[in-house]
C-alpha cells in the first residue's frame, strides 16, 4: 500500500512535531513517523524526568540542611524512591501525551507507529505502509553509547534510559563518566542516599570546561560525599559475588571499585543506523552523524536532518532550534543559519553551571586580546541569604571590540543568569549596555553589570589550559 504526501517527518523528539505541525499550518499534507515514544530524549529519558529527579534531590538535601536555616527536622530524611520515580514518571507521561494529541489532533497530519526506513531518496517504508513526498526531515535523536571495554559483557548496567526505571536506591552507584549526564546522575543518587563513585578517564571532570570550573565542579560533588576517580586509563569490569568490580587502574588509591550497579555515561551516538539512508544516499560521517550544511539540508535534495542526528547541538534547545531554521527558510524566506547560533547550555547539578559562548581557553585560542571579570559565589548576597554560596562568574570580552565573548555561571541561578549575558551577544551589543543596566536586587544577575565593571586583561593564559 502507497500513499503520496507532501512531507514526511521522522521522529518526535523537540523538532519533529513542531515542524510537522508548521506544515501542516502550511497547508500540506504530512506523514509523521514515531516508532517509540513521542517527545523524543528530552521528555521520556532526558531533561524533563532527570531534572524532575534532581528536583526530588534537591529536596532531600535541603531537608537535611534544615538546621542551618532554623529549622529542625525531628525524624531521619529518607527518600522513597518508588514515590520519586512516581512523581517523575506522571510529569513524563503528561508531556508525552500532550505531543501525540497534539499531532493525532491535526487534520493535516497522519500519525504512524513504526519503525521508518528509507526505500529512496522520496519513499519510506513503515511496516507494509510505503509513504512518498518531495520533502522528508529527519529527527530520530540518538542514545547511549555502550563502550567496547573489557568483562562488559558479563554485567547487567544501566544507561540514562533504563536509569529511568530505577525505583530502588543503589547501594553503591558507580558511574563510568564524569561529564554532564555522569555528574547529575552521581550528586542527584547521593542525595538519595546512595554510596557513588564517579570514574573518569581524563586528568579532569568535564574537559571541554575550563580548568577552574572543573576543579569547582569537584569540589562541589566531593563536598557531598560523591568519590571520583580521576586518571582511570584502563576501565575494565568483572562480576565480584552479587557486587561488580570496576578496574580503574588509576595513579592513586585502589586499583578496583566494588559497587552494586554501575552507570554508563560516556557519550551518546545518533540513531541513524537501521534509517536505510544509504538507499536514499544520504551521507553521514564516521559517527554516523547526517551532515548538513548550514541551513540543515543534507546532501541529497529534499531531505533535512534536525535535532542530535545531525551532530550540530545535542541540546533540546538546539533541535528545536533546527526546526525554527528549517521553517524560516523553507516557509518564511527567512535566511537563517545554524552558524549565527551561540554555543549555550546548562550543567544541572546543584548549584548549575550556566554557559554561553567560548570557553576561557577557546577566547584565548582565538588570539583576541581578552578581558575578564570574575566574582566567587561568596561575594553575592543573593546566594549568601540562600546559604548556596559554591562557585563564582565570569565573563569574557573582546578588548577590542568590547563585545562579550563568553560566560560560565556557576552558582545558585546559574542557569538562569546566564540568560542577561546570552541576550546581548546575540544582539551583538557592547558589554556596555548590560553594564550600565539597572538590575533587581536582591538577585545573582544583578552582579553582572559589576563585573563588567571591573574587567581586567587575561594575564595568564596558562590557567585554562584544555585536558
Amino acid at each position: 500500500m502507497s500513499t503520496n504526501y507532501d512531507a514526511i517527518v521522522i521522529g518526535a523528539g523537540q523538532a519533529g512535531p513542531a515542524l510537522a505541525n508548521r506544515l501542516a499550518g502550511a497547508s500540506m499534507k504530512v506523514a509523521f513517523i514515531e516508532r517509540h515514544k513521542f517527545g523524543g530524549t528530552c521528555v521520556n529519558t532526558g531533561c524533563t524526568p532527570t531534572k524532575a529527579m534532581v528536583a526530588s534531590a534537591y529536596a532531600a538535601h535541603l531537608a537535611r540542611r534544615g538546621g542551618e536555616y532554623g529549622v529542625n527536622i525531628a525524624a531521619e530524611v529518607r527518600v522513597d524512591m518508588k514515590k520519586v520515580k512516581e512523581r517523575k514518571d506522571g510529569i513524563v507521561a503528561d508531556s508525552a501525551t500532550g505531543v501525540e494529541k497534539w499531532m493525532r489532533g491535526n487534520s493535516n497530519i497522519t500519525v504512524y507507529k513504526g519503525h521508518a526506513r528509507f526505500e529512496s531518496a522520496t519513499e519510506v517504508s513503515v511496516g507494509a505502509e510505503r509513504l512518498f513526498a518531495s520533502k522528508i526531515f529527519i529527527n530520530v535523536g540518538g542514545r547511549a553509547i555502550v563502550p567496547e571495554m573489557p568483562g562488559i559483557d558479563q554485567i547487567s548496567y544501566l544507561t540514562n534510559s533504563s536509569m529511568m526505571d530505577v525505583d530502588f536506591l543503589p547501594r553503591h552507584l558507580v558511574i563510568v563518566g564524569g561529564s554532564y549526564i555522569g555528574l547529575e546522575f552521581g550528586q542527584m543518587f547521593r542525595r538519595f542516599g546512595s554510596e557513588v563513585t564517579i570514574v573518569e578517564m581524563a586528568a579532569r571532570l568535564i574537559k571541554r570546561e575550563d580548568t577552574d570550573v572543573s576543579e569547582a565542579v569537584l569540589k562541589i560533588v566531593e563536598n557531598e560525599g560523591v568519590n571520583v576517580r580521576l586518571n582511570a586509563k584502563c576501565i575494565a569490569f568483572r562480576r565480584e559475588g552479587n557486587d561488580i568490580a570496576v578496574g580503574v587502574d588509576c595513579e592513586q588509591g585502589a586499583s578496583e571499585v566494588l559497587g552494586s550497579h554501575v552507570l554508563l555515561a560516556v557519550g551518546r551516538r545518533p540513531n541513524t543506523d537501521d534509517l536505510g539512508l544509504e538507499k536514499a544516499g544520504v551521507a553521514t560521517d564516521k559517527h554516523g552523524y547526517i551532515l548538513v550544511d548550514d541551513q540543515l539540508t543534507t546532501n541529497v535534495p529534499g531531505i533535512w536532518a534536525l535535532g542530535d542526528c545531525n551532530g550540530k547541538g545535542a541540546f533540546t534547545h538546539t533541535s528545536y532550534n533546527d526546526y525554527e531554521i528549517v521553517a524560516a527558510n523553507l516557509l518564511d524566506g527567512d535566511p537563517r543559519r545554524v552558524s549565527d547560533r551561540i554555543t549555550t547550555y546548562g550543567l544541572f547539578i546543584d548549584p548549575p553551571l550556566g554557559r554561553a559562548g567560548m570557553t576561557e581557553a577557546e577566547a584565548i585560542s582565538s588570539g583576541r586580546g581578552v578581558l575578564v571579570g570574575k566574582r566567587a559565589m561568596t561575594r553575592v548576597s543573593r546566594a549568601i541569604e540562600k546559604g548556596e554560596t559554591q562557585g563564582f562568574m565570569k565573563i569574557m570580552v573582546d578588548a577590542a571590540t568590547k563585545e562579550i565573548l563568553g560566560a560560565a555561571v556557576l552558582g545558585t541561578g546559574g542557569d538562569e543568569a546566564v540568560h542577561c549575558v546570552l541576550d546581548v551577544m546575540s544582539a551583538k551589543g557592547s558589554y556596555s549596555v548590560i553594564q550600565r543596566a539597572v538590575h533587581i536586587h536582591p538577585t545573582v544577575a544583578e552582579l553582572i553589570p559589576t563585573i563588567l565593571g571591573e574587567l581586567k586583561p587575561l594575564k595568564h593564559p596558562a590557567i585554562s589550559g584544555a585536558a
